[in-house]
């Protein structure tokens, strides 16, 4: 493109058709312009900066720095950045001031200064412009909220993100709560938060989880109930409670508890699982309450942050019900299956009673009693504590009985603060069971209180029936048991049965003594199969049978084999085990058969005890009883014989062998212990009062021994064992009564003196007695290896030793290793 002459040079300045003034154009600038000295005195201001700020010029030439017409906080900045980097570099470019107007406004303005300086360079004046900045500073405070606003809403998303994976991550219902009630401080900033979650069974809001002060559990309400967390948990809406005032018209006693705490502002969000339907609302499954220090009016984006959170919350609080809802019906079913077994342990009616009560504490109640209706004065048992006051109790009690319907606790915190079911059974009302929570325990949901009520009540009516079948068939036993044993010269017969301890029916093992003839003696024990009232009455039949069957020619072999055809009628006696004996008084002859069961066990004079182990055969009706046989043994005066059932030595844990041989010991070391008693004696030794089995003996003593020997233990009771023992002894040998009565004074005055003196320190020791006839007189000798305290030849007793001499014709004392008393009486009427 070529040079055109004619086109005007663009470089050149354009004339304007009039004159432009330089000073019109200072004063009226789009700036404010300023000159300053170096101090900062303002020397010349236009009117652009004056109609701005509204100061007249006089006002501010010479008498204002520009310093002045700054903030507080311009002054510092002016002062620490402004004036420095100004006077170091000469200019400063875009600095932000906010300047004090005339009339206290505050103009923002960005400002430009430059310095000039004198040709020695020193600084002669500063040069500065002023732009209003109004619109520009609402322009960044627009962009600022706004940056502000996404960073609290981004902030609030990544709470919210962080909640909804805590939340998938919470597999149980406090989880979720305790996930759920840490939003609303970082979120919102809310000075704390708590929530409450509705429990469908009992109709009631509970706290679950909470920041505050208070423990979950601690506070509870129905749904039904006119405070604002019910009335949220009812309608399902979002309420904002604004401020207090707002409080004290809608909801008074929130209002007062925002006074105490300092809130000013409170949020109650139902936390739902979905929308509500169009019939209805939606199903609220807790509220979210949180508060605010300051009165707080929240955003829409804050809103739908909050409604957001209460939807995520509801749908994770909704899985987490269904978790737990599993996992509680596995575990209540579990526990229902075990308090079943556990019960079912115990077949009596008290210890199961106390069973049940001690299964529930603590899991179910801190406190458990259960009361039942049966006998005179009922039974009661209760397990942990504290126990509600007695007369509420009580009244709740009889309420419920009277009605058969459950009261269940009343969250008031008043007596007695607890749930009392009915134990029912086809409709009558057994008895009630009361449960009783820890402070901040929930009882479990009545459907589960109910089932536990209806099993509990069903074992232990079992349990009742047991019992009352157990005494009917006791009362059975007892009365078919030989009730007066017979009685001669010839023979003593000392019985003992004892009862099961840990089982609850009775069993079928006998024992029967009785005459066949004037000179025949028979015995038997035997063992029904089976327990309870058929045992006891299959026993009865047994043992009538064998009265009946019993005659002076049959002999036990005969009497087994009728029995077996009795068997064959009478099903539940088949199996029953037995040892028969008839005894020949004349003779002192014994035979014998046992039909499948333990053989007798006989000790004679001087001789150690021996099995009888001739005469056996199998169970009555069995298959392999074969041929019936019997077996014939002379007795000696002084023989014992004991027959037995197997409760007494068999045990699950040692041979059946080393059984007898345990029998075997026990029985020679009691030889010379009185007969009475000896039977119980052996029974304690063998197996103790709480056995498993019934434990049935009978021990018969046969003639007259010549000499009464018998050892009895350091105890005051054994003289009474040994006074029946020595009476029996001094009739068969036909002393007269004056002379008996004698001997037994004196012989028991001797053994007593020997117990309390010899053996004061000694309860283990044994005292000797012997006794013999010879040269018409009675002779007695006491002894015992105890150390006496008194040396003197009369005891401290005083009266005892003179006794002793009064009724007795000789009275020899001799000490060595012990002391022996030597008494004799002479065979006579009177002294």
């Amino acid at each position: 493109m070529g040079d055109d002459p004619s086109r005007p040079d663009g470089t050149q300045d354009l004339r304007l058709p009039w004159e432009e003034d330089p000073e019109e154009l200072y004063e009226h600038a789009p700036c404010g312009y300023l000159t300053t000295l170096p101090d900062g005195t303002i020397v010349r201001v236009n009117q652009t900066f004056l109609t701005w700020t509204g100061y007249p010029r006089a006002a501010l030439v010479g008498h204002r720095r520009f310093r002045d017409l700054l903030t507080p906080g311009g002054r510092s900045y002016h002062d620490t950045r402004y004036a420095p980097s100004l006077s170091m570099h000469g200019d400063v470019r875009e600095v932000a001031f906010d300047i004090v107007c005339a009339d206290g406004r505050h103009l923002p303005a960005l400002v430009n200064s430059v310095l000039s300086r004198d040709p020695g360079g020193l600084p002669r004046l500063i040069r500065t412009t002023v732009f209003d900045a109004t619109e520009r500073h609402g322009y960044e405070q627009e962009l600022l909220t706004a940056r502000r606003a996404a960073e609290a809403s981004e902030r609030r998303v990544g709470v919210l993100q962080q909640i909804v994976a805590d939340l998938a991550a919470a597999p149980t219902e406090a989880e979720a709560a305790e996930a759920v009630v840490r939003a609303p401080g970082p979120a919102f900033g809310a000075l704390d938060a708590s929530i409450w979650l509705v429990d469908p069974e009992r109709d009631r809001l509970f706290v679950a989880a909470t920041t505050g002060p208070a423990r979950p559990g601690d506070e509870e309400m129905p749904r039904a109930s006119a405070r604002p967390v019910a009335e949220v948990a009812r309608r399902g809406d979002l309420h904002v409670v604004g401020s207090v005032p707002e409080a004290d018209e809608h909801f008074p006693e929130l209002a007062e508890t925002m006074r105490g705490t300092g809130r000013r502002t409170v949020v109650l969000l139902p936390l739902t699982a979905g929308p509500g339907s169009d019939s209805g609302p939606p199903d609220v499954l807790g509220v979210l309450v949180f508060g605010f220090v300051e009165q707080r009016a929240l955003s829409d984006s804050e809103l739908r942050v909050v409604r957001l959170l209460g939807h995520q919350a509801g749908q994770a609080l909704d899985r987490a019900r269904l978790y737990d809802a599993t996992r509680r019906r596995e575990q209540r079913a579990t526990f229902l299956a075990e308090t079943t077994r556990a019960l079912e342990e115990l077949p009596r009616l008290l210890p199961r009673a106390r069973r049940l009560a001690e299964r529930l504490v603590p899991e179910v109640a801190a406190w458990a009693e259960v009361r039942l209706r049966v006998g005179p004065a009922g039974v009661v048992a209760d397990a942990g504590g504290p126990a509600p006051d007695a007369s509420a109790l009580a009244e709740r009690v009889a309420a419920v009985i009277a009605s058969g319907e459950p009261r269940f606790a009343d969250h008031e915190y008043t007596e007695p603060g607890c749930a009392v079911l009915p134990l029912t059974v086809r409709g009558h009302v057994l008895g009630t069971l009361a449960l009783r929570p820890a402070p901040g325990q929930r009882l479990s949901g009545a459907c589960f209180l109910g089932d536990l009520a209806d099993r509990a009540a069903l074992s232990l009516e079992n349990a009742r029936l047991y019992e009352q079948e157990r005494a009917i068939a006791r009362t059975l036993q007892r009365s078919l048991l030989a009730g007066d044993l017979p009685a001669d010269s010839r023979f003593t017969v000392e019985t003992y049965y004892q009862a099961a301890g840990q089982d609850l029916e009775v069993g079928g093992d006998w024992f029967d003594a009785f005459r066949i003839t004037g000179d025949k003696l028979g015995v038997v024990v035997g063992d029904v199969v089976g327990r309870g009232i058929d045992a006891a009455t299959t026993m009865g039949q047994l043992r009538s049978a064998i009265r009946a069957l019993a005659s002076a020619e049959a002999g036990p072999a005969r009497l087994l084999e009728r029995l077996d055809r009795f068997v064959d009628r009478v099903e539940s006696a088949r199996m029953t085990t037995v040892a028969y004996a008839e005894i020949n008084l004349t003779a002192c002859e014994m035979t014998y058969a046992c039909a499948g069961h333990l053989p007798p066990l006989l000790a004679e004079p001087g001789s150690a005890p021996r099995y009888l182990l001739d005469g056996r055969s199998g169970p009555l009706g069995s298959r392999a009883a074969g041929e019936r046989i019997e077996h014939r043994i002379r007795l000696t005066a002084g023989s014992r014989i004991l027959l037995y059932t197997d409760g007494l030595i068999e045990r699950r844990d040692r041979p059946l062998d080393a059984g007898f041989e345990v029998l075997a010991r026990a029985y020679a070391r009691c030889r010379d212990a009185p007969l009475p008693g000896l039977a119980a004696r052996l029974a304690d030794l063998l197996v103790g009062r709480d056995h498993g089995d019934d434990v049935c003996l009978l021990c018969l003593a046969m003639g007259t021994e010549d000499r009464l020997e018998r050892s009895i233990g350091a105890d005051p009771m054994q003289i009474a064992l040994l006074r029946k023992d020595l009476r029996g002894w001094l009739a068969a040998h036909a002393v007269d009564e004056d002379s008996s009565e004698a001997v037994l004074l004196a012989c028991s005055e001797a053994v007593a003196n020997a117990i309390e003196h010899g053996y004061r320190d000694d309860p283990f020791g044994t005292v000797r007695v012997v006794a013999s006839v010879a040269g018409g007189a009675v002779e007695v000798r006491v002894a015992d290896r105890g150390t006496w305290r008194q040396t003197r030849e009369e005891d401290s007793r005083g009266r005892g030793l003179r006794l002793i001499r009064q009724v007795m014709d000789e009275v020899v004392i001799a000490r060595g290793e012990g002391t022996t008393v030597t008494m004799r009486r002479g065979r006579r009427d009177g002294r």
